[in-house]
């Protein structure tokens, strides 16, 4: 083994969704590549992405303004390409790997330039602006729901699943400052970066689930300007972030949550029921299509972020919880959607994508 032969360039920026899943390969075949790491300044990879692989950061922003001033945004992203150029050329980059968003544009672009094989990962089911237009000129795109494909007919595909967070992959306990009774657990989060929407749609239902004396971990998110001391109660623990998030997971009886490919793949692998709330402004409404593929298989119920959505939220829960109860405190609701969440396939994406990477090592 030589990892002075294989050297990895992972361009991976933005949200957990984009982060986690590249993390997670890089765990995986560390023992094998020399990882460099590509990301954007302020973003989230500057706290995730740990010390021993080399970050490099590009800096410009997430294309957001209007008329002239969105062109040279855009622009800015292209001429980053000689930034990354420069990196590929100083690493003596064998190959590249990203999971998409506006860090892949000059990523492939430097790629296809320095005549480096690249391999890009689209976790959501319609994959973003990038992907559909760059990625034709990637040697494959991994993706990882299976109706992907529909999109990408002038690209090399190969479905692989999404992979998750080493956490998930092993049996943990609830933490012991969960709340304990008999009752339901209800784990709400909104992300990597927090909800506002979900926060402000859950705390119109919190009076109705602790009269049940239902039990509520609530992610807030480090985004979150509100009052830490809003519901004083018991079975209510709020908190801005969490690191073992498959430990709850795990133990819930029902999440409430975004719909980005990250939650609706941990939702899958861990079987779990939900009600989704789709981030209303993700780009081509990905993650109501996202949504989708659970609510089809009866394991989840969308609720979208509009007018009166609080209200809709509360009459979900109340039809959830005054419904008349099974044995053992099950209620029939959550007992259907989760034996629905049993049906879904539920993979190991690791495999697959350590098989296409190793078609590219230099050793083997």
């Amino acid at each position: 083994m030589n990892k002075a032969e294989n050297n990895l360039l992972i361009a991976a920026s933005g949200t957990g969704g984009h982060i986690f899943p590249a993390l997670t390969i890089a765990d995986e075949i560390s023992d094998y590549w020399d990882i460099t790491w590509l990301g954007i300044k302020s973003r989230c990879e500057v706290d995730l992405v740990p010390k021993k692989y080399s970050l490099f950061l590009l800096d410009f922003e997430t294309p957001s303004k209007k008329n002239i001033f969105l062109l040279l945004q855009y622009l800015r992203i292209i001429f980053a390409s000689f930034r990354v150029l420069k990196i590929i050329n100083k690493r003596k980059i064998s190959l590249i790997l990203t999971t998409g968003g506006y860090i892949s544009a000059p990523t492939i672009i430097a790629a296809k330039i320095s005549n480096t094989p690249i391999i890009i990962h689209e976790s959501n089911v319609e994959p973003g602006l990038v992907t559909k237009y760059f990625g034709m000129l990637c040697d494959f795109v991994l993706i990882g729901f299976k109706d992907t494909e529909q999109y990408l007919r002038q690209c090399r595909t190969f479905y692989t699943g999404t992979p998750l967070r080493q956490q998930f992959y092993t049996s943990n306990k609830l933490p012991d400052w969960v709340p304990n009774n008999d009752e339901p657990l209800i784990l709400v989060m909104g992300g990597s970066q927090g909800a506002t929407g979900i926060n402000q749609m859950l705390y119109y239902s919190l009076d109705f689930l602790l009269e049940k004396n239902i039990r509520i971990v609530h992610i807030i998110g480090n985004n979150e300007n509100i009052d830490l001391n809003y519901k004083k109660n018991k079975n209510y623990i709020r908190r801005r972030f969490i690191n073992n998030i498959a430990a709850l997971m795990q133990n819930c009886d029902l999440v409430i949550s975004r719909s980005g490919a990250g939650a609706i793949n941990e939702l899958m692998y861990t079987q779990k029921p939900s009600i989704l709330i789709p981030f209303p402004n993700s780009k081509n409404n990905h993650q109501e299509k996202n949504a989708l593929i659970l609510s089809s298989a009866g394991g989840a119920i969308i609720i979208n972020q509009k007018l009166n959505a609080n209200i809709f939220l509360k009459d979900t829960l109340e039809r959830i919880f005054e419904n008349e109860r099974n044995n053992k405190s099950k209620f029939k609701i959550l007992q259907i959607m989760q034996k629905n969440m049993l049906s879904l396939e539920k993979d190991n994406p690791l495999r697959k994508i350590k098989r296409i990477l190793n078609q590219f090592r230099n050793d083997l």
